[in-house]
């Protein structure tokens, strides 16, 4: 193992800690970071499901960064490393283009959420230097892991990407591009939410979110438009293979890479706010729309759909490796 994999690895797994440890405290219960008359601590037994929940999530960085230096790593069947490492890009690289945004856009002059007396004064749910210890830390991971996961597939499955997108077969399965024009369909309408809610529309959004509306939303709703645009493009050109005389010429990597972080952020945010709005709230402002619900689920078919597409064209170009005539020197 190189000096540069065991450095990364030493980072990602100190950059869990941090987060490990607050929520160990919390289910332990202490109130460290959380504010009295904070809604965390409403539901003793939600909250310690939730912080066990996310606990575990964040202790499989550390298995994930062992995996991908460790020599039994390569022995990993590939199925049980890709949905982990997806389903982390998914959560984390919004984290990781959202927050360090958020703080920029605050910074030159942003508007900031100040809740008024009616409505319930300091909603504030914790203090906010966990925000920039947890969030700070999540984008280490992110950076870590992703580098280490370049590294360990560029050794493993380097061939797969090989070449540009005006290089593949032309011959592509009929399933295959119904995926990806499924996807595309599908992606019209959470688009249009986020393109209305950018631009300041309050349509289908419940009492709180449009009292809560700074450029804090603004950012978020223009870069989850971003993932969308990404997942179904990503999708679209490893099915199609074909467009302007730049889009061909790009490398197979780069849809690859549109398919894998657009089709993450987009089904495992979806998936968790679905979750979320499925445990129910107690104050009524806060329930999520119907329309907000179900573009939630419809991110996640999105997403998933890109998935399919992405193994398919795997499985393909694997199959194609192993078929070609070796040459005897």
């Amino acid at each position: 193992m190189s000096p540069t994999r065991r450095t990364l690895r030493t980072i990602a797994i100190l950059a869990a800690l941090p987060y490990l440890t607050l929520k160990i405290a919390w289910i332990a219960g202490s109130h460290i970071g959380i504010p009295e008359g904070s809604s965390l601590l409403e539901h003793r037994t939600t909250m310690i499901f939730a912080n066990t929940l996310t606990l575990l999530m964040d202790a499989s960085v550390i298995l994930l960064a062992l995996l991908l230096t460790r020599p039994w790593g390569l022995r990993t069947p590939a199925w049980l490393l890709a949905f982990p490492m997806w389903a982390a890009t998914g959560l984390l690289t919004p984290i990781m283009a959202g927050f360090p945004l958020q703080l920029l856009v605050k910074a030159l002059g942003g508007s900031v959420y100040r809740p008024s007396a009616d409505s319930g004064g300091n909603r504030a749910f914790l203090d906010e230097w966990v925000f920039g210890v947890v969030y700070g830390g999540f984008i280490l991971q992110g950076l870590t892991l992703g580098a280490l996961f370049v590294l360990y597939t560029r050794d493993r499955w380097g061939h797969v990407w090989r070449g540009r997108v005006q290089d593949l077969p032309r011959t592509v399965p009929n399933g295959t591009r119904r995926l990806a024009l499924a996807a595309a369909l599908l992606a019209l309408a959470p688009a249009t939410l986020n393109i209305l809610w950018a631009t300041g529309s309050t349509f289908a959004l419940n009492e709180a979110r449009i009292d809560e509306r700074t450029t804090d939303f603004y950012v978020l709703e223009g870069l989850d438009l971003l993932y969308l645009c990404a997942a179904v493009n990503g999708g679209l050109l490893l099915a199609f293979r074909q467009g302007s005389a730049l889009t061909v010429k790009l490398p197979v990597k780069v849809p690859l890479a549109l398919a894998w972080l657009g089709s993450g952020a987009v089904a495992c945010w979806g998936g968790w706010l679905l979750f979320a709005s499925l445990g129910g709230v107690d104050d009524i402002a806060e329930q999520p729309t119907t329309p907000m619900i179900l573009t939630y689920a419809v991110r996640v078919i999105i997403g998933t759909l890109v998935v399919i597409l992405g193994v398919r064209f795997f499985k393909e170009r694997a199959g194609a490796a192993t078929s070609e005539p070796r040459v005897s020197a």
